[in-house]
């Protein structure tokens, strides 16, 4: 509200139906945001109109535009292999792998600790501690992931002092490992890859799954293991 309120040069209260649009309009046009951004502009504007003005017959004058849907981008199980034999790092490739693995969201592998790989032979999974929506889960641990995952700790993280974190920062160690990080090592790894396709680390949760869904697993598992609180949002995978 404010920035549109400094765009117009007046008060807030004072701006037009028409202001508003033409505001809307530059945000998708000339800065170039997004839908669900804009949404978020025309949703203030709507709150401070409505609610606190008390103008409610205005709302229809405020647009909420449909976010366009597009099917994720899916690497082939060969590419997801090129992607991860690029030469990088041992933390590098085992966060990448971890994050193919077990189809966590970037910023729930960065939150992970050493505690919360669980690999007892009864139980096999990953805890994942307040994730999205603020709820826990247990995500896949694979065996191989696990002794990956192993060889990992041992060589980089075996001596290390202060907090356990499974992917600490490199600046300071006792702080975990931020997700401009997870998404640096995922377009090296790309582009070192030559794949062309667009997307971030988030397209290796698209991977994970994909390629469950075509090796036959059930579409209630993988919305378990994805953490979707929903099994419409795992059903766009079919």
């Amino acid at each position: 509200v404010g920035q549109m309120a400094r765009y117009h040069h007046c008060s807030p209260e004072l701006l037009s139906d028409e202001q508003i649009q033409a505001y809307l309009l530059y945000l998708l046009q000339e800065r170039h945001r997004s839908r669900s951004t804009v949404n978020i502009t025309s949703c203030a504007m709507r709150f401070l109109v409505c609610e606190v003005l008390g103008q409610i017959e205005r709302r229809p004058q405020i647009p909420m535009g449909r976010t366009p849907q597009r099917l994720p981008q899916v690497l082939s199980r060969a590419e997801v292999a090129a992607l991860l034999a690029v030469p990088m790092s041992m933390k590098a490739r085992m966060f990448l792998t971890t994050a193919y693995a077990s189809g966590l969201r970037v910023s729930e592998l960065c939150q992970l600790r050493g505690c919360d790989i669980d690999s007892a032979p009864d139980r096999m999974c990953i805890r994942v501690v307040q994730g999205k929506g603020g709820q826990d889960r247990y995500g896949l641990l694979t065996p191989e992931l696990l002794d990956q995952l192993r060889l990992y700790w041992r060589t980089c993280r075996g001596h290390a002092s202060g907090a356990d974190w499974l992917f600490p920062a490199r600046s300071n160690p006792s702080r975990s490992l931020d997700r401009a990080s997870g998404q640096r090592y995922y377009h090296l790894a790309r582009d070192g890859a030559g794949i062309t396709k667009s997307g971030g680390i988030h397209t290796l949760r698209h991977c994970f799954a994909t390629h469950l869904l075509e090796a036959g697993v059930d579409l209630n598992s993988i919305s378990k293991l994805l953490g979707h609180a929903q099994l419409s949002t795992t059903s766009r995978y079919l």
